[in-house]
């Protein structure tokens, strides 16, 4: 059985399961192993969505906002052995329903690597005269 939920606290072994699906994305490499990001990164978003079996964390996803207008999805994953169950797609929809909830109807995200056909199935559409950027601080 899978079981979709807000985490708020979560435990060493959801982290742990947290930076191992980071880990599979090739989002982190071991000098990102900290779980005390983790719990920060939980904490500081306004959703943070777990995917679970009998097992444990199969997938994820969150949400960060101001709480009044605007929302961003990201950090949307799924263990490699689950793909292809529209697991990823329940993610973004449930995240999307808690957002309206929440009243903000404002939602944007970023498409990475050539995924922007699922996000379009899924509602999203690409915005005009806009541009992701990026600036990483060393």
């Amino acid at each position: 059985m899978i079981t979709f939920s807000i985490l708020k606290s979560p435990s060493p072994d959801q982290i742990e399961k947290i930076i191992n699906l980071y880990r599979q994305a090739g989002w982190w490499k071991n000098s990102s192993d900290n779980p005390e990001l983790v719990t920060r990164i939980i904490h500081g978003s306004h959703c943070f969505m777990v995917v679970s079996t009998k097992d444990g964390i199969i997938g994820m996803g969150r949400a960060i906002s101001d709480g009044a207008s605007d929302a961003y999805i990201q950090d949307v994953m799924v263990d490699k052995s689950f793909q292809g169950q529209k697991i990823g797609s329940s993610i973004i929809q449930k995240l999307v329903e808690q957002l309206r909830t929440d009243g903000l109807t404002w939602i944007g995200l970023i498409a990475e690597n050539n995924s922007q056909q699922f996000y379009e199935n899924l509602g999203f559409t690409k915005m005009k005269n806009a541009t992701p950027m990026l600036n990483l601080l060393s």
